[in-house]
């Protein structure tokens, strides 16, 4: 009897381990369920969206066929570029401005004193008191002038008197239109030094925009053959690309461009044709056509690599960026994110904070500039939101779900 309460026992406790075992197995199915299906869905929690950066859009229309491909650089300009020297020599006294900082017109840079100055200001002096005694004795010459005029109308001798009289008149005036000719230029230099009567002078800003060198210390000697600060402004930033002689005939003026910087994480940019060369650079036998660029806040900076696409028709399809399209089993897919129907049988639809992704197969055309053409093979809801970034990580997790099954069966 005690053999057959034991063999009970046992095998009591061997149904409850399959029972167990069983209810595990289901539990671990159902789960998979949730974020696998079949029919080509799969769902992440809100925390894998945000780790695999996921980013939603929808389809661009863009013209990927009828274009013409160009390379260039961004560029500045000349009237949008300056070099700041001074006049005259001098040594530098203070410096207001740092590398990369921005400045106004006419904003003072730094400050020197100058010998040179101080000459031009004691030359000015001298020439003034100079003039001051020149209208002194031309005042004096011209009361002469006219006595021996009326002296020389009756007396022959004092002619000789009068023309001596006139020639000295003369003269005086000639050195008067000359001094103060002097003294004019002499003003005008003393005026780039914004003010006469001090020794300290200003360098100032000829242009705004932003300092991008700075050459000098405190200290420093300068002439006027340094340059002491380049400044550049950047809001009239153009693009130079190069096209070749078999496509010139096809570019004209107004020609909308799309370019993408290619070492900026290919963001794009509008443009349009304003200018095309009329001569051939170097020996490439390619022309420069200089593009205007639209949206020009984004930071450009002079001599930036730029791939661009020159519209020359206007045959505009829908397009995704190419991180959009997923591959798999020989085909082309596409993610987009699936609202799913309030259930009835739950409790609180709140409880379900997974974000389902339904797999979508297309067909891809032309690529251009990180885009490409999308046909759809069926219809999807019109304000649908498509994952433009992340198709990649959502199709591997797909994968592995279903390499899973695979394994279990």
């Amino acid at each position: 009897m005690k053999i057959n309460h034991q063999y009970k026992f046992l095998v009591g406790l061997f149904s409850l381990l399959l029972l167990v075992s069983c209810n595990k197995k289901a539990a671990e199915t159902a789960t998979e369920a949730e974020h696998h299906d079949p029919n080509g869905v799969v769902e992440l929690t809100p925390m894998q969206v945000k780790s695999a950066q996921i980013v939603f859009g929808s389809f661009e229309k863009k013209n990927l066929s009828e274009v013409i491909t160009a390379n260039g650089y961004t560029k500045l300009p000349p009237q949008n570029q300056a070099d700041v020297s001074v006049f005259l020599g001098g040594i530098i006294k203070t410096i207001a401005v740092i590398e990369g900082q921005f400045v106004k017109k006419g904003q003072t840079l730094a400050t020197f004193q100058s010998m040179e100055f101080n000459n031009i200001r004691l030359e000015k002096a001298k020439l003034t008191e100079e003039l001051q005694q020149a209208k002194v004795s031309k005042d004096f010459l011209e009361l002469e002038f006219a006595r021996q005029k009326e002296l020389s109308d009756e007396n022959v001798t004092a002619k000789k008197t009068f023309q001596k009289i006139n020639t000295e008149l003369e003269s005086i005036k000639n050195k008067i239109k000359n001094t103060e000719n002097q003294i004019i230029i002499l003003d005008q230099n003393l005026s780039l030094g914004g003010n006469e009567n001090t020794s300290t002078l200003s360098i100032t800003a000829p242009i705004s925009g932003y300092i991008t060198e700075v050459k000098i210390k405190i200290g420093s000697s300068i002439s006027a053959n340094n340059i002491l600060f380049s400044i550049v402004d950047n809001s009239k930033m153009h693009v130079d690309l190069l096209v070749y002689e078999k496509d010139l005939f096809r570019i004209k003026v107004g020609q909308s461009v799309r370019f993408v910087l290619t070492n900026q994480g290919n963001q794009e940019i509008i443009g349009r044709i304003f200018s095309v060369g009329k001569a051939f650079q170097n020996e490439s036998k390619s022309v420069a056509v200089h593009a205007d660029i639209n949206n020009s806040t984004i930071g450009l900076i002079p001599g930036m690599y730029v791939n661009a696409l020159i519209d020359i028709g206007k045959n505009q399809v829908k397009t995704l960026p190419i991180d959009a399209i997923a591959k798999a089993e020989g085909k082309e897919f596409i993610f987009i994110q699936e609202t799913e129907e309030p259930d009835e049988n739950k409790k609180d639809d709140k409880e379900d904070t997974g974000v389902h992704f339904k797999r979508i197969e297309v067909k891809t055309g032309a690529a251009q500039l990180g885009f490409v053409q999308v046909t759809l093979l069926k219809e999807i809801p019109a304000n649908a939101k498509i994952v433009t970034h992340g198709a990649y990580y959502l199709q591997s997790t797909m994968s592995n779900a279903e390499g899973s099954d695979e394994d279990e069966h």
